[in-house]
């Protein structure tokens, strides 16, 4: 199935729009990796979904092209950039949490370009709902357990 330059269009503004949410949650915390970053991690992973697909197309009945390959690439690379985002000092570890949703981001970005709108859609939500729900419940069980200890 070919894809029209909207069909991409809706795309890449769909990874802007969710990746930025989850950015911007960063963002207001004032984490190194806030919302620009998220967008890029976003954007990236879509525009390579992207580029796997057009490839496939491409060369579909020229030769054996597997799309995924690129994809995994995606994993690899995040990776790479979510250890650098982890900061250990002691016995205190600081940005699992912003490397974690650079990792997703990712994540969403690739739902995004393969077209899983309602998936990536969804997940943005959920995630979106920890960063910012958990975080109070955090809180308060940690207080209430330091208060008995």
């Amino acid at each position: 199935m070919y894809q029209t330059d909207y069909d991409i269009l809706v795309k890449i503004f769909l990874a802007v729009l969710l990746s930025g949410i989850i950015g911007f949650e960063r963002e207001i915390r004032n984490k190194g990796a806030g919302l620009r970053t998220h967008i890029l991690v976003g954007v990236g992973s879509a525009l390579i979904v992207l580029t796997s697909y057009h490839v496939f197309v491409i060369f579909k009945d020229i030769t054996v092209v597997d799309p995924t390959r690129m994809i995994s690439g995606i994993v690899t690379g995040i990776g790479f950039l979510c250890a650098g985002t982890i900061i250990r000092a002691g016995t205190h570890v600081s940005g699992l949490t912003t490397a974690a949703t650079l990792w997703i981001v990712s994540g969403i970005g690739t739902a995004v370009g393969a077209g899983d709108y309602t998936a990536a859609i969804l997940v943005t939500f959920v995630v979106f709902v920890v960063l910012i729900g958990i975080r109070s419940l955090e809180r308060k069980l940690a207080t209430h357990f330091k208060e008995k200890v």
